[in-house]
């Protein structure tokens, strides 16, 4: 390995990693395969990644350089190379959001009598309509600003939408032009719906209403250019332990702080007064590569809103009804099910409602002396908080709560506060480390008079929400070796009490990135004997040095790996004498791919594991995360033949990475290849429609797989 070194760049970028990410979802957006409102609700995510990417990454990038770090990243690069890359990528791709915009959806959507307005295109009717809706409901909510020595420019919030004008006195035709700013209203959709015919849905920009306005809110004033623009603040959270009084109170002081973040970004109409752009851009202290042009709508995420507000069911995918549960004939309730074998649900192609009815049915059943239960992220109205205060009436209840889930600060607090009102025990798990592993205990005294503990063990938060476009996978079991190491990880979370072996379960930070490397180097050793030796793993991200090279080593000794991995990867596949055995697949479509499965063939007796950690340092080493073994022989059949060969079957929505990091279309590599999308065939096996044998043999597989390796190897 180590003369591989020397000869080899062994990682890629992750900034680029993640750009690629974002290049794919904005393929989504341009592929006229899909449902038009679909493509545009494709290009609005793409604009809400790229805003948590900004004012994280970017923005930490630009913190460590502030810092003076110097140190050079897995690419080889210093952090000032890796912002000065990173910025001009963006650019790159704002242009390219922007194209997809202007040259594809807003022609389509016309088509589909779907229009956005401008005001000189607006007949008398929809003019009266918008100037009432003005006065109504939006007038009341503006604050117009004019910058001058008695008021200083406005503290403008973290990615609100405003309003710049270059105004001057008309009293005054040749005295010196001074800046306006209007903040417009959070409160109201960003699109206001105006009457129109039968059929069409016609909308006017908010901005552009008020806009109409100005006059009227700075009567004494010219207005001699305005231009609608939003800026982006460094949120990332940072605090010392040692210093906070407590966890939520650190928390609540880091939200408010959060507000008084520097400006790391700032977007702007394209057509914006150079005189504007420069006074924002000296106002806000930034450098000229840190201004993003927009030549449409500022704030691309806010295109959501046509998804929900056009009722075109013809332009979305179709509607799909989840598999429902049912409990074998001889079980009366869940618990008698589990005591006969373990339940496996692929969400969201199975309901996610047996979750919520195993922690239900635990909160009412007399015979539930106590529950427990970690909580990451989860819905406003969540059923799971309901059960959870109604058990505490009765039970003992223990609920563990992540405080610093990124952007859920403030409804976490909110809840862990009603939470504590109603008994239950609240706890924030072991400080400084996140609580992202999913776990839910309940402590029975059954039928038989035995106490036996039951769990929900999954992949994704206890969210029925995104549980419907999340794909997951949940495992309930009673498993006695399983729940009794589940019963000492909630020991380790609220009380610290660490054991020194958690097997059959790999929990981080303790266990599991040892674990992990131990697997890797079986299987590697299984290769080395002449006996079946593959690894198939799919996760979000792959950014773990010491997992990759791991990998490498097993390519090396013979182990066949594939990898499924979503979002970033800075894994080199293909690459001669180092990861000639590798391949890294991204499949992106209808539904967020959120599960992490890894399978190892572990010389011809499979293992499957499934849980909430990728391949990411902060997983392996920064969270408390729990992966745990499938057992149930049918459960490891249904993970063995129906999910995994699934997905490394797509050529349709998925993605083969090459060794520099970049992307191509599966269907593309091997265009003989039958058309086959894992999620489509996912979904209709859900519904009857279809069986196993629509999956392309592993043949065709293998050879997809060979063909992308040519690929990769021609590249190097």
């Amino acid at each position: 390995m180590a003369g591989t070194k020397q000869k080899t760049k062994l990682f890629n970028g992750r900034d680029q990693s993640w750009m690629q990410f974002n290049r794919r979802v904005l393929e989504e957006a341009e592929d006229a395969g899909n449902p038009l409102l679909e493509r545009v609700k494709f290009l609005a995510i793409t604009g809400s990644n790229l805003d948590e990417y900004v004012e994280i990454r970017q923005a930490g990038l630009m913190q460590r350089i502030e810092d003076g770090y110097r140190e050079q990243g897995y690419d080889g690069l210093r952090p000032d190379e890796s912002l000065a890359a990173l910025t001009a990528d963006i650019h790159d791709f704002v242009s390219a959001q922007y194209r997809c915009w202007n040259q594809h959806l807003l022609p389509e959507l016309r088509k589909q009598r779907i229009q956005l307005l401008e005001w000189n295109e607006l007949d008398e009717d929809a003019r009266i309509y918008a100037q009432n809706y003005f006065q109504r409901e939006v007038d009341p909510l503006l604050t117009p600003i004019a910058i001058d020595p008695a008021h200083p420019f406005p503290r403008v919030l973290n990615k609100a939408l405003c309003l710049a004008l270059l105004l001057r006195r008309k009293r005054r035709s040749s005295g010196p032009q001074v800046m306006g700013v209007v903040t417009v209203p959070r409160a109201l959709p960003r699109f206001v719906r105006l009457p129109s015919a039968e059929g069409y849905f016609d909308y006017l920009l908010l901005q552009d209403l008020i806009a109409q306005n100005l006059g009227g809110m700075y009567r004494g004033y010219e207005v001699l250019g305005r231009a609608a623009f939003r800026v982006t603040r460094n949120s990332n959270l940072y605090f010392e332990e040692e210093e906070a009084r407590s966890l939520l109170e650190t928390i609540r002081v880091e939200l408010h702080n959060r507000r008084k973040g520097d400006a790391v970004r700032l977007e702007i109409e394209t057509g914006a007064d150079p005189e504007i752009v420069e006074r924002l851009r000296v106002n806000f202290e930034l450098d000229e590569d840190q201004v993003f042009r927009g030549d449409g709508p500022v704030n691309l995420s806010r295109l959501m809103f046509f998804y929900g507000d056009v009722q075109r069911p013809d332009l979305k995918f179709p509607s799909f009804t989840p598999r429902a549960f049912s409990l074998s004939r001889k079980s009366a309730n869940i618990f008698d099910e589990l005591r006969q074998h373990d339940v496996l649900l692929h969400h969201p192609y199975d309901s996610y409602d047996p979750v919520v009815d195993f922690i239900q049915q635990g909160a009412e059943d007399p015979a539930v002396m106590s529950m427990k239960q970690t909580l990451y992220r989860t819905s406003h109205d969540s059923p799971v908080f309901s059960a959870l205060i109604e058990a505490a009436a009765t039970k003992e209840t223990t609920l563990v709560v992540e405080l610093m889930a990124r952007f859920d600060e403030a409804s976490n607090i909110r809840w862990a506060r009603s939470m504590e009102d109603a008994g239950v025990q609240v706890f924030h798990g072991v400080v400084g480390l996140k609580t992202h592993c999913k776990l839910a205990m309940l402590v029975r005294r059954d039928e038989d008079g035995v106490t036996r503990r039951y769990c929900h063990m999954g992949t994704g938060n206890y969210n029925p929400v995104t549980a419907r476009f999340y794909t997951d996978l949940s495992m309930l079991t009673c498993d006695p070796q399983i729940t009794e190491k589940v019963h000492m990880v909630f020991n380790y979370l609220t009380a610290h009490a660490e054991i020194d072996d958690y097997r059959p379960l790999l929990v981080a930070p303790l266990t599991m990135a040892e674990s992990f490397l131990g697997l890797i180097r079986r299987e590697q050793e299984h290769a080395q004997a002449g006996r079946p030796a593959h690894i198939v793993a799919k996760m979000n991200a792959l950014l773990e040095p010491s997992v990759i090279e791991a990998l490498y080593q097993a390519s090396q000794s013979g182990v066949e790996v594939d990898l499924i991995v979503r979002g970033l990867s800075i894994l080199r596949p293909g690459v001669k004498g180092l990861s000639d055995r590798i391949r890294v697949r991204s499949i992106v479509g209808r539904f967020l791919e959120h599960s992490r499965i890894f399978h190892f063939a572990n010389g011809g007796d499979d293992e499957i594991y499934l849980g909430s950690a990728d391949w990411m340092p902060r997983n392996l080493f920064e969270r408390c995360e729990v992966v745990f073994p499938v057992r149930d022989a049918a459960a490891k059949a249904r993970i063995h033949e129906e999910i995994l060969p699934a997905y490394l079957a797509d050529t349709l929505k998925a993605r083969l990475q090459q060794a520099d990091g970049s992307y191509i279309r599966a269907g593309k590599i091997l265009k003989d290849a039958k058309p086959f999308a894992s999620q489509d065939f996912l979904m209709q096996l859900a519904e009857g429609k279809t069986d196993l044998d629509a999956i392309p043999k592993p043949a065709a597989a293998k050879a997809l797989a060979k063909a992308a390796q040519r690929k990769a190897h021609a590249a190097d």
